[in-house]
């Protein structure tokens, strides 16, 4: 019986996952859960740092203390883009700072003053978001940070936590891939590109392969929690490029979607897409295990839904998110109007309901009142996205997809589910839910020798954990809105 220990950050929470493995199946524990709250201070979004790493030591201390300390691996994947910057002495120099904090407003559009637009993407081949780390990075050289210039290493957040456990500085090749700052094809740092760009390239660490054993925990955490020499394996750093890991897919033409507070819908391809299709449509070419490449589209996902729910929330106006679902569904009135998830108005938190109404009202189309109706446009926009990305997926890569999988905890949401498959007129099969964490352990079990790579690591999946199976229920009626959801992005593009 293996043990081996996953630590899964998100945006809103993270989990210390104690995974078991008995050489047939894997099983999942969660161990502890905590919060992830940002901070902010006299104006910037920060993370809290040492609070996560406190709560990671105290996942390690309760596996230790119900007697599962003989761990033979740890694992860390986080959220994209954010990074903590070193000292000469490996000294953190500030707390890292929240991608959605505001410092990046406007720096796509300088970084492509010094860069056309098109040269840093073939260069990266990474979709142009603002909170990348390279336009976070720019900021700081145009505001002439002090910490910055006193920076010796920078580390994503995954690797900056890794660091903390085992006093080694790498950069993970997954995580490495979410900057905008990575050359695709070679596995390297575009330093010409960030030369240009006057960004400093001495504080960019090597880059490893997905599996590599970084070290083992340091002195100072085998004393204060009593562990032995446990392995920290580099797993996909990147919470996406784990949770793709997971998908239980047979063949190599499929897609994927990993659904939660983000959306991201791809195909893992062996080779990068870098050329004139993939620019105009804004698709990214993003790392996945074994060097392989996920094809894919960034869409907001489910924060416009949780948003609605805060704003409720603050109001005393409390409602699951079942019985939102089921207010959409049952009670609301279907293709009554639409909203493009991607608009910048839904990309900074605040009176979310607010912002949906706003959308459809300044389009022209009817105006959601009820909760009811505000979700179900939320989630039929959705899926009306997603239909769009999969048509310009099969557009660039040139076949048609057959099935798309769902992973991560937005497969508990089975109204989107259900309209997804309508929607994209293919069958969804959902599953697993815990799907990064799974992806985790699943990397540490190939770093490990215990299976022999991702054929293997899907097939443990799919013994080992539940599917659900959509099909196409109502694809005509589904036809028709989408050429009316694709009109609304027009007019709004246009506006």
């Amino acid at each position: 019986m293996l043990k081996l220990l996953a630590f899964d950050y998100g945006a809103s929470s993270g989990r210390a996952i104690l995974g078991t493995f008995d050489g047939e199946r894997l099983t999942l524990d969660e161990v502890h859960r905590f919060p992830n709250d940002p901070v902010t201070v006299n104006g910037t979004f920060y993370w809290d740092i040492l609070r996560l790493f406190h709560e990671m030591k105290m996942g390690i201390l309760k596996c230790v203390q119900r007697g599962d300390g003989d761990i033979a691996g740890i694992g860390v994947d986080t959220w994209g883009v954010d990074f903590g910057l070193l000292g000469a002495s490996g000294e953190l120099l500030g707390n890292p700072v929240h991608y959605r904090d505001a410092r990046t407003e406007g720096m796509i559009e300088e970084a492509c003053k010094i860069v056309p637009k098109k040269e840093i993407y073939e260069r990266t081949g990474i979709q142009f978001m603002k909170f990348n780390t390279i336009y976070q990075l720019l900021s700081m050289k145009l505001n002439n940070s002090p910490i910055l210039e006193k920076a010796k290493t920078m580390l994503l957040v995954p690797d900056l936590l890794n660091y903390f456990l085992t006093g080694e500085k790498i950069t993970e090749y997954t995580i490495a891939s979410t900057t905008q700052m990575l050359d695709p094809r070679t596995g390297g740092w575009a330093k010409d590109l960030l030369e240009k760009l006057g960004i400093p390239t001495n504080i960019l660490t090597d880059i490893v392969d997905t599996g590599t054993v970084i070290g083992k925990v340091n002195r100072y955490i085998k004393e204060e929690l009593n562990v032995g020499d446990i392995p920290v394996i580099a797993v996909a750093g990147h919470d996406t490029g784990s949770a793709v890991v997971s998908v239980p897919a047979k063949g190599d033409k499929f897609a994927y979607l990993s659904s939660g507070t983000w959306s991201l819908l791809g195909v893992e391809l062996q080779k990068p897409i870098i050329n004139e299709a993939a620019f105009e449509l804004d698709y990214t070419n993003e790392g996945g295990y074994n060097r392989t490449v996920r094809f894919l589209k960034n869409i907001m996902g489910l924060w416009i839904l949780q948003e609605c729910k805060r704003a409720w929330d603050k109001r005393g106006e409390v409602y699951s998110y079942d019985d939102l679902e089921r207010m959409a569904d049952e009670e609301a009135k279907p293709f009554a109007a639409f909203i493009d998830p991607d608009d910048d108005m839904f990309y900074s938190p605040g009176n979310m309901p607010e912002k949906v109404m706003e959308f459809c009202r300044k389009t022209g189309q009817e105006v959601p009142e009820t909760k009811g109706a505000i979700v179900r446009c939320v989630l039929e926009s959705l899926a009306l996205k997603y239909n769009k990305t999969i048509k310009g997926l099969e557009k660039v890569v040139g076949y048609e997809i057959p099935v798309l999988h769902i992973v991560g905890g937005g497969t508990k949401n089975i109204v989107l589910c259900r309209y997804t498959a309508d929607a994209c007129g293919k069958t969804v099969v959902t599953g697993p839910v815990e799907a990064t964490s799974v992806g985790n352990l699943l990397c540490q079990l190939m770093a490990l020798g215990e299976i022999s790579g991702l054929k293997e690591a899907r097939e443990l999946v799919e013994k080992s954990f539940p599917t659900q199976v959509y099909t196409p229920q109502n694809v005509d009626a589904w036809k028709e809105a989408y050429s009316k959801f694709e009109k609304i992005l027009e007019l709004n593009k246009n506006n």
